[in-house]
């Protein structure tokens, strides 16, 4: 069995939730009363925020490295990186990176394409949703992605940082998210919603929602425990 290298803490809710979900995952897949082995370095989420919104990229790419290394030293086998910001310079670290990483964005491209989809929007933070580093792998599968308008853009991000992110999660909010998706739909008839903030699935993980939604969190886990237990 590989051990997993976790890098944590942004934010502390979806790390959370990467725990429970790799361990039941991997029970389901493994049902003899044995767990997963992982190691989690949980970052400093400031930190690493204010590096991206000072377009510092190299400054966040030497801090993942950083913690990366921490995690490759306590034992680590691969890794993975849990949020989807940081993936604005997943292809730098992971050339740099002493374990192999698996790309959150990669994973969420190979589950829209097993479920046909060809028409997302896109849903995360202001630097998830306005960086290139999302339509540049899916733009190669052939799938479109589509924003919500600037407003609605504000929206997402303002309560991703200012509540969901604390743990904060409040029916309204719900509410506000899921009338962005149906505008997305009307205006632009797409096939479902890319959850490309961790935290999202949290507050919009209700089946009875009005589209499909990708879920990057449960994705990018079931990649990860498809590791832990490859030969």
């Amino acid at each position: 069995m590989k051990t997993l290298g976790m890098i944590g803490g942004v934010g502390p809710e979806s790390t959370i939730e990467y725990y429970r979900t790799i361990i039941a995952l991997y029970r389901e897949r493994k049902p003899d009363g044995s767990y997963p082995q992982m190691i989690i370095n949980s970052i400093d989420l400031t930190k690493g925020r204010d590096l991206i919104a000072a377009n510092n990229l190299s400054g966040v790419t030497k801090y993942l490295l950083d913690e990366i290394r921490k995690l490759a030293h306590a034992g680590a086998d691969f890794g993975l990186i849990a949020a989807n910001t940081p993936h604005i310079v997943f292809d730098e670290v992971a050339r740099e990176s002493p374990i192999p990483l698996i790309s959150i964005v990669e994973c969420a491209c190979q589950a829209a394409q097993a479920r046909a989809l060809k028409k997302l929007g896109l849903f995360g933070t202001r630097f998830t949703m306005q960086g290139e580093f999302y339509p540049k792998v899916f733009s190669k599968a052939g799938i479109e992605l589509v924003l919500p308008d600037p407003a609605d853009q504000d929206y997402i991000d303002n309560k991703y940082f200012t509540e969901l992110v604390p743990g904060k999660f409040l029916p309204e909010t719900k509410a506000g998210l899921l009338a962005i998706v149906d505008r997305l739909k009307e205006k632009s008839d797409i096939d479902s919603v890319i959850l490309a903030g961790t935290e999202l699935p949290l507050i919009l993980r209700d089946p009875n929602n009005t589209l499909p939604l990708l879920d990057t969190m449960k994705i990018h886990a079931e990649a990860a425990v498809a590791e832990i237990l490859s030969q």
